[in-house]
């Protein structure tokens, strides 16, 4: 296991038929070998896991990487569930360059974002 800075950017959508490398999240999270996010490994040390919301005309938003009630990752900004952004099956879903994860934003809409980029950190 190795904890890795991933940047999501934002995938393919109507609004951007190019998709957007200036809307997308930063992410720090213990990652497997074999790409997956490494639950032990966030449980023994979750504050070192938090993301960063970067969006274009807007404030960006710093969080925490959570795992719910409901067994799903989220992103989380602050205390209580309003706020969330589930990322739909990261409990299962490989993490690698150039794979595509679907987070649901806090106005409800579904959104794609790529992987664009992982490397190893030490934290």
């Amino acid at each position: 296991m190795t904890w890795q800075h991933i940047q999501l950017t934002l995938a393919r959508t109507p609004e951007h038929a190019g998709g957007s490398d200036k809307h997308g999240y930063d992410l720090v999270a213990p990652v497997t070998a074999d790409g997956m996010l490494d639950e032990v490994s966030w449980r023994a040390d979750k504050k070192k896991a938090y993301v960063r919301r970067f969006w274009q005309g807007e404030d960006d938003e710093h969080g925490h990487l959570i795992h719910t009630r409901h067994r799903t990752w989220a992103f989380s900004y602050r205390p209580g569930e309003e706020d969330d952004e589930p990322v739909f099956h990261l409990e299962s879903h490989r993490l690698a360059e150039g794979e595509y994860v679907t987070i649901t934003e806090t106005d409800g809409s579904s959104l794609p974002f790529r992987v664009a980029a992982m490397a190893a950190i030490e934290v």
